[in-house]
């Protein structure tokens, strides 16, 4: 009886003494989890979050690129070869907008006739207008690309892109049209350049986490940067983003004051840009957040400024041209950004007046400026960090 109680108890310490292993290997693992938990949190109070905000076609997603070309590893082989059909469908949907262009205004226009197609190329842009319309694109083979050069330099397509902010024209047209034998290669890979130039609308919420480079080492900060769609269908999905925002950098094409909005052909773009930029502005969220202004596309507003006049959009119909040439261009220039100026002051709640607020002259397709611009971002930025916790 005895050694049957022994033989229990020895069995029951037994027992006792795996429980208590493994309620240690348990404890030591929720330790570990909770230790890795304060770490991630710890790390996460370090990351910055930036918002790229802006209207459809303002260059976000260009700057986004650059970003990733800037201050990660750029673009792989495959990533690049993935916007070989992007590249391919921008052309085809570039020359169809240019040849069923000079169709409307060739049959619309008072002057009609400098519209009207060559009869060598009426019936190639018939052809390059029906594969624009596709679905899926064919690779564009060194024939169709003689055949686009073609239609592209034909008089009546040059006079219809003179008028490219009537048709909804895209910005890399120049670029694309001017490397056509380079894109239609048999073993053609896209370049950075070419991937900068691409067009491709951004849907939902992309992002990238970056530090930007010093002069000999990385920054102390490390910013998740987020780009979302700019056209009004995509800006529903912005809100979610919205808390604990470190700063706002956002996106206004200079360039875009005398076109119509891709989604609504009755309103300006810069009309837009205008509303929504005062819509960011008074959200809630944003009281104590930096705000960093991006005037973007500043080389084609340099070139356009002094062919189209400043105050076809309304928001600028009080301009008043006082020269030519670069002082034009400066002139023209320090004017919207004095308007985006008043814009902020009037939009913003006099408790929230002394907030960071920057303005930046940008060119998205230029690395150089992109760079230097993010760089004196990540100073402000951290000057204010430094403010904050009472060192400055």
């Amino acid at each position: 009886m005895l050694s049957c109680v022994t033989e229990n108890m020895g069995l029951l310490c037994s027992r006792n003494r795996r429980y208590n292993d493994a309620d240690a290997e348990e404890n030591a693992q929720t330790a570990e989890i909770e230790r890795r938990i304060e770490l991630e949190t710890k790390a996460e109070k370090h990351i910055q979050k930036l918002l790229l905000l802006g209207a459809g076609e303002s260059g976000k997603s260009t700057i986004f690129k650059q970003i990733k070309l800037l201050f990660q590893t750029g673009f792989d082989e495959a990533e690049l070869k993935s916007y070989l059909p992007v590249i391919h469908a921008n052309v085809y949907q570039t020359i169809k907008l240019l040849h069923d262009g000079s169709k409307e205004f060739s049959q619309n226009d008072t002057d009609f006739s400098k519209y009207v197609l060559s009869d060598e190329n009426k019936e190639i842009g018939e052809k390059l207008s029906d594969i624009g319309g596709r679905l899926d694109y064919p690779y564009l083979t060194k024939e169709l690309a003689q055949e686009i050069e073609n239609l592209w330099k034909d008089p009546a397509i040059q006079e219809t892109y003179a008028r490219g902010s009537e048709l909804q024209i895209p910005d890399c047209t120049d670029y694309f049209m001017e490397n056509l034998q380079r894109l239609s290669d048999a073993n053609y890979v896209p370049t950075k350049e070419d991937v900068l130039y691409a067009r491709v609308r951004t849907t939902g919420v992309v992002e990238i986490q970056f530090s930007p480079v010093g002069e000999n080492k990385k920054s102390g900060e490390v910013y998740r940067l987020f780009d979302v769609g700019g056209q009004r269908n995509e800006r529903r999905k912005w809100i979610h983003l919205f808390e604990g925002v470190s700063a706002v950098i956002f996106c206004a094409a200079i360039s875009e004051y005398d076109q119509t909005l891709f989604e609504d052909e009755n309103r300006n773009r810069m009309m837009e840009t205008k509303e929504l930029f005062e819509w960011v502005l008074k959200q809630p969220c944003f009281e104590k957040t930096s705000f960093m202004l991006f005037l973007n596309k500043f080389d084609i507003f340099e070139k356009k400024i002094l062919k189209v006049p400043l105050s076809v959009c309304e928001w600028f119909k009080d301009y008043q041209s006082v020269s030519t040439g670069k002082q034009e261009i400066e002139h023209a220039y320090e004017f919207v950004k004095k308007k985006f100026e008043e814009s902020y002051f009037q939009n913003t709640a006099p408790d929230r007046v002394d907030r960071v607020f920057k303005i930046y002259r940008t060119t998205a397709l230029d690395q150089k400026v992109v760079k230097k611009t993010f760089k004196l971002v990540d100073e402000t930025l951290r000057r204010r960090n430094l403010f904050e916790a009472g060192l400055l």
